[in-house]
């Protein structure tokens, strides 16, 4: 499998998630300022939404969208630690989560990312986020991770969101249990191996 990334970028999940289940795969880096891949070549041929992350299989066939692309490699791992089990509660409680991110977490962060977006707009979003990392740092007051004891998919996505705060002026630190849980995540060796690969973290 070959994965498209952009370093920091929310195709970290997949990467993290890839190296978490030892599944074989390479990476191809991808500017998303210009749409060109490092080999050159046109993104948009290769994903014509314009985004990472693609994960192209052996068979030729790109599947894109990160929840999706993170279910599909645990599923693949057979790692229901990762994504429970089909039809379990469990598995919807993390989907559950995964939608909740994607959806008021993720796509909050665009316009902050906008240069053409004036101060007090971002200041708008920057509360409207603060908010919701609240609530979500007290959903982590009694558990090491969102749905229990062990990662999922779901923790590699809040986890990489949340890395975006540094980026955009958004100060997190206040918010102990999520300090906490970044931390945890931090510490894995997954997580560490994909940083370190995508250049966010030094060698050694």
């Amino acid at each position: 499998m070959k994965l498209h990334f952009s370093p920091g970028a929310c195709s970290l999940v997949p990467h993290i998630l890839l190296r978490e289940t030892k599944l074989p795969h390479t990476l191809a880096k991808v500017d998303t300022g210009t749409h060109r891949t490092e080999s050159g070549a046109d993104f948009y041929t290769i994903n014509p939404k314009g985004y990472v992350p693609m994960l192209e299989l052996e068979n030729g066939q790109r599947l894109s969208e990160g929840p999706v692309i993170a279910q599909y490699i645990a599923d693949r791992a057979r790692r229901e630690d990762l994504m429970p089990a089909a039809g379990s509660m469990a598995r919807y409680r993390v989907m559950e989560w995964q939608n909740y991110i994607t959806s008021e977490l993720h796509k909050s962060f665009s316009p902050l990312f906008n240069p053409a977006l004036n101060t007090s707009a971002k200041e708008v979003f920057v509360a409207s986020l603060r908010k919701k990392f609240e609530w979500v740092s007290s959903q982590l007051r009694s558990g090491a991770y969102l749905t229990g004891d062990n990662l999922t998919a779901a923790d590699a996505y809040l986890f990489t969101v949340a890395g975006w705060s540094k980026y955009v002026g958004l100060d997190l630190s206040d918010y102990v249990h999520l300090s906490v849980f970044l931390k945890r995540v931090a510490s894995h060796s997954a997580v560490q191996e994909a940083m370190k690969a995508e250049g966010l973290l030094t060698a050694g």
